[in-house]
């Protein structure tokens, strides 16, 4: 099996960090678990033995020798699945809350890749083991429109707009209080040093992160924003607008669930994940140069919500 050999030193903002997390933060394409299994499995070279507990120092310099991800084999299911646009490169589809994107630890079925391996018979095995396709992803509670590469030329283009910040991504999001629109939350994202599955604008290791509200609509207690984002960090709307005191309604990881609610808001207990919904991406086709665009509608779980929302605030006192 061919490999990959990264040579690593430790800067000085990395000084007394664990072996583990300071190979994590700078391979964040690879998560702690498989940093220590590389570590253990003899694949890091450094001073004496290495342990993915040592403590690292300025100076220190590492070799990893990372192995070629293996051919993904994740099984076709089928699974509803709305696909908006197909061609021979890029499918674009609305996928559904409560869909993992890829197989992972306790998600070995059930998910996006799943489903697209059943709908979409010339997708490639591209993008990493179990990922086929794969150029950003949408957290599991979150609906609405991605973009899947299906060959190697279409995902290199794509990923590289992706992280050239040459995409275009609108979410709908419901919020607690008023958010103006205009507003600009510039705020670095990074793991949250005591709840390592949350994400945080106070981590020590952070990468930044720029959130706009284009469009506001407020109710009394809520407001309804479209939101755009440049970057794409791991729930970056979610923990903006929980910075700043605006979480997601329905968002029980960042404080977006109020179980007492006034009479004209109660409908939003009905909600079963946050009130996110990505509306609208637009990118260049990664083949024919095309700038192409999208739209999801508000699906039945949140346009219902809102419809109630609207009805009891146009109701005469």
């Amino acid at each position: 099996m061919s490999s990959h050999l990264r040579r690593l030193v430790v800067e000085p903002e990395h000084d007394g960090l664990r072996l583990d997390n300071f190979l994590t933060t700078l391979l964040p394409d690879h998560s702690r678990s498989q940093i220590q299994r590389l570590i253990k499995d003899g694949h890091l070279r450094g001073a004496g033995t290495p342990k993915p507990s040592s403590m690292v120092h300025t100076g220190q310099e590492f070799e990893l020798d990372i192995p070629e991800p293996a051919a993904a084999t994740p099984e076709a299911e089928d699974l509803p699945l709305r696909i908006i646009y197909q061609d021979p490169d890029v499918v674009v589809l609305d996928k559904p809350a409560g869909m993992v994107v890829h197989p992972a630890a306790g998600h070995s079925g059930g998910t996006l890749v799943n489903a697209l391996l059943h709908h979409v018979k010339d997708l490639s095995g591209i993008g990493g083991e179990l990922r086929p396709g794969i150029v950003h992803r949408l957290d599991r509670g979150t609906s609405g429109v991605m973009v899947v590469a299906k060959n190697d030329r279409a995902h290199q283009e794509l990923s590289r707009q992706f992280r050239d910040r040459e995409v275009d991504k609108e979410y709908v999001a419901l919020v607690w209080g008023t958010v103006q629109a205009g507003r600009r939350i510039d705020a670095a994202i990074g793991r949250d040093p005591s709840q390592r599955q949350k994400m945080s604008t106070r981590a020590r290791r952070a990468r930044s992160a720029v959130t706009r509200v284009t469009f506001a609509h407020h109710f009394e207690g809520v407001s309804l924003l479209k939101v755009a984002i440049a970057t794409g960090r791991t729930h970056q709307i979610r923990v903006h607008l929980s910075a700043i005191g605006h979480p997601i309604v329905g968002d029980a990881t960042y404080g977006g669930v109020h179980r007492r609610t006034a009479a004209d808001l109660r409908a939003v207990l009905r909600l079963e994940r946050p009130f996110l919904h990505s509306s609208r991406l637009a990118f260049t086709h990664p083949v024919d140069g095309r700038r192409v665009e999208f739209d999801s509608p508000l699906p039945p779980d949140l346009q219902t919500v809102l419809d109630e929302i609207h009805e009891r605030h146009e109701e005469p006192e």
